[in-house]
């Protein structure tokens, strides 16, 4: 084979698997494991590998980090692929990692590949020779393995995280790319600006495999010798990568409440948009702007849970884009609204109260008269209609085992700063 045909094999090999990282040197990101000093850097230089599971988003590293130590460690080192596999392969490399090491004393590495694919009992076949330590178990996956991988495994092994590339990370890959004569784009002459390859960085969302796919397509098909932004802009457009059942929809979620909690208009409306860019159900949005306009605005200001509701039905009516503004109200109001969470610890409380204290009888002047034969039963009797009374009344709604309980306790803000001073009142 000449070396015209080893060019272009090398090419047809997508730029993303030709830059993959050969070495600890090469690999960019995940300084908090693998920076100088850290543990899991250590343990790979050392040679000293202990069962671990890599999770985090796509193009992070992890499975380039098993590669890298497939090419360092002098143990046997054993690849599967958890979507290609079934069980009678699984059992095939355990096997042949016990085999090895009753033969030689030393453990093979054995890693897995997307392993929550494996099912639970899939999975739980690994467990014996990780408990006996006869293997080095590494698994990689992109949900969290504390939800996909069995809680014994989970147990018997480390979990590191594979956190998303930063901009300058990014950045830092996409230009090795550009100057490698061997793997890299191989463009002589081909220059991109330092705000494109921000672009790139940006729209690729801290995947390093997007990044690359992408500086490949511009490469490819802009034919200017300084490709600036503005040519970035024209072929790939950002948009956000949100996974509804994964980490990153409940994370995202989160950072939106606790945002609307904490009162900040600015990031509550930030996270809005970025769920709702990235294709979220605007009504699930809604559902959670009703809940916690109970949760966590309440009594402070009763017309929180008004404007939600309203929100809801309008925004049945009009749809998006126009509905948008609805909803952007309806978030604005709660995180400009007094925040109070009495709502929540009263419905605490009162099921606390429910659970621990005995289930009594309801008195009898709180029972139901109005059918034939209940005065007969007594039911009713002491009762007091409240209306037509002047002043307070003294009548207790609780049985009598509960009657010192104090489940209403409202605070100082909003609106119960008036219904505490009416309860002090009432109690003295």
């Amino acid at each position: 084979m000449d070396l015209f045909q080893v060019k272009k094999q090398n090419e047809a090999i997508p730029l993303a698997k030709r830059m993959l990282p050969q070495t600890l040197e090469e690999f960019v990101g995940q300084k908090h494991i693998l920076g100088e000093g850290k543990p899991l850097r250590k343990l790979i230089e050392e040679d000293r590998l202990i069962s671990a599971i890599f999770y985090g988003p796509p193009g992070t590293g992890k499975s380039s980090l098993a590669r890298i130590i497939a090419n360092r460690t002098s143990a046997p080192f054993i690849y599967l692929n958890a979507v290609e596999s079934n069980v009678s392969e699984l059992k095939k490399k355990i096997a042949f990692a016990e085999n090895h090491f009753r033969m030689t004393g030393n453990r093979a590495v054995l890693f897995v590949d997307e392993v929550h694919r494996f099912n639970r009992l899939q999975q739980e076949y690994l467990l014996p020779s990780v408990e006996k330590g006869t293997l080095i178990f590494l698994g990689s996956t992109v949900q969290n393995p504390f939800f996909a991988i069995s809680k014994a495994l989970i147990s018997r092994t480390l979990v590191f995280e594979f956190k998303p590339l930063s901009v300058e990370e990014l950045m830092a890959i996409t230009r090795r790319a550009i100057d490698d004569k061997e793997r890299g784009i191989g463009k002589p002459g081909l220059k991109f600006t330092d705000s494109a390859l921000k672009k790139i960085a940006i729209a690729s969302e801290g995947d390093a495999r997007r990044a690359l796919n992408y500086l490949e397509l511009i490469s490819l098909v802009v034919n200017e010798p300084e490709i600036r932004d503005v040519e970035v802009e024209n072929i790939i457009s950002h948009t956000f990568h949100y996974d509804r059942t994964g980490d990153e929809h409940y994370d995202m979620i989160s950072a939106f409440i606790k945002s609307i909690r904490g009162s900040d208009p600015d990031a509550a409306m930030y996270w809005l948009v970025r769920i709702l860019e990235s294709g979220e159900d605007p009504r699930y949005i809604l559902r959670r702007v009703l809940v916690h306009s109970a949760e966590d605005v309440g009594l402070a200001d009763p017309m929180a849970l008004v404007v939600s509701a309203s929100a809801l039905t309008a925004f049945e009516m009009v749809g998006r884009p126009e509905g948008d503004l609805i909803i952007s109200e309806a978030v604005l109001y709660l995180a400009t609204a007094p925040k109070s969470n009495t709502v929540y610890r009263a419905l605490k409380k009162a099921r606390d109260v429910v659970k621990n204290y005995p289930r009594e009888e309801v008195p009898q002047h709180l029972k139901d008269s109005h059918y034939e034969g209940a005065r007969k039963l007594g039911h009713g009797e002491g009762y007091i209609y409240p209306h037509g009374h002047e002043g307070e009344i003294d009548q207790s709604y609780l049985p009598e085992s509960l009657k010192d309980v104090k489940i209403f306790e409202p605070a100082g803000v909003g609106y119960e700063k008036i219904l505490k001073k009416k309860k002090e009142v009432d109690e003295k």
